[in-house]
């Protein structure tokens, strides 16, 4: 069955007054399809993220292939918003905007021109007035990445409540990451029930909103991702680790593929970034956006409810892929901006050439 994106409003709706009861059942109560990550699995549901990607056409206009905005950057933090923005860039939206303090809007400037930066989140500013210049930017978007260089002060905080509360709002695809965590981690029903959204937790993070949730960590490590979900109502949670472990609650998928062996900061970053592009593209792909290019004019085979499930998955796999290939010519020395290059091989690797569309898992070995 598909939803159109205002029957998902309702169901989400439904699923946040039923968030609390939810969270006490367990799983044997509401059984959980788990998929492991069989070469066979793997590429069928490669192929179905596939499907969200817009073409490369003649036909489309600057924006039409995504417009996703990250909200992070801080008086310490200017590269984690950078990676995301550019990430998302270097895999293909069309406009990444940053958000971000106006300190870090200084220094994110000088990095790329080809980034939009607002340094409308000044704690010297009312926020009635932040809210209103927020509100006009959402207007642009597909997409929100909250969280990447934000920082856990109480203002930069209150910007997270803000942006999570006005995607809602306008109901805009979020990725959830880093300090953007922090926030949920301490008010998860800003989150509850909201299907639209994708949680990046790493280990810690994992830990910490278990806590706050009380789910218990001594059991299978593989089933919390899930039981997280359920007990925030439908969140698509992404559970970084050895093995990414992604689940919306209904349906746990597992990436395995080889990554690299350097965990240098910043890679997460990338990841929100891979995981927003995708999003953004699933809202694309629901407004049709190139359908006639791809050939798939009546092409409604991927639900609205999958698409934050097929967004982690290939964001998932896209950054392992490109953390690897780094790797392999880095060695030791490898630090997240040597990633950035690397996103044309990793994509080709996992998605297929943009241009020539060829089988989807040959490695193209593309050069810079």
């Amino acid at each position: 069955m598909l939803f159109t994106r205002s029957a998902l409003r309702t169901l989400t709706s439904v699923s946040r007054a039923a968030a609390t009861p939810i969270a006490l059942l367990s799983p044997q109560s509401t059984p959980t399809r788990t998929m492991s990550n069989n070469t066979h699995t793997h590429q069928k549901m490669l192929e179905r993220v596939k499907l969200l990607i817009p073409p490369l056409s003649g036909k489309l206009h600057k924006g039409q292939a995504g417009r996703l905005g990250v909200v992070g950057g801080s008086a310490d933090y200017t590269g984690a918003p950078f990676f995301s923005a550019m990430g998302a860039m270097r895999i293909g939206v069309d406009l990444a905007h940053i958000i971000c303090e106006p300190t870090a809007g200084s220094v994110i400037k000088t990095y790329s021109p080809d980034l939009i930066v607002h340094r409308i989140l000044d704690f010297k500013t009312p926020k009635a007035d932040i809210e209103k210049t927020f509100a006009g930017l959402i207007e642009r978007l597909h997409v929100l990445v909250v969280g990447p260089g934000l920082g856990r002060d109480d203002h930069m905080q209150s910007c997270a409540e803000l942006a999570i509360r006005l995607a809602r709002e306008k109901d805009l695809g979020l990725v959830i990451d880093a300090d953007g965590l922090w926030y949920v981690q301490n008010h998860p029903d800003a989150i509850k029930g909201y299907k639209l959204a994708i949680l990046t937790p790493n280990v810690m993070e994992m830990k910490r909103l278990a806590e706050k949730l009380n789910l218990s960590t001594d059991e299978d490590p593989k089933t919390l991702a899930s039981r997280l979900s359920k007990a925030l109502g439908g969140v698509t949670v992404l559970q970084k680790g050895p093995e990414d472990i992604i689940s919306n609650g209904k349906e746990t998928l597992t990436v395995d593929v080889k990554g690299g062996l350097k965990r240098c900061g910043g890679q997460g970053d990338i990841l929100s970034g891979a995981a927003g592009t995708l999003l953004a593209w699933g809202r694309t792909y629901e407004e049709g956006v190139g359908a006639d290019d791809k050939g798939s004019k009546e092409d409604k085979s991927i639900a609205l409810e999958d698409i934050s499930l097929l967004a982690a998955y290939g964001a998932s796999t896209f950054n392992r892929t490109c953390s690897r290939v780094t790797f392999e010519q880095q060695g030791r020395s490898m630090v997240t901006d040597d990633m950035l290059p690397n996103i044309k091989v990793a994509y080709a690797e996992v998605f297929g050439d943009p241009v020539r569309s060829p089988p989807a898992f040959g490695y193209l070995n593309y050069r810079r």
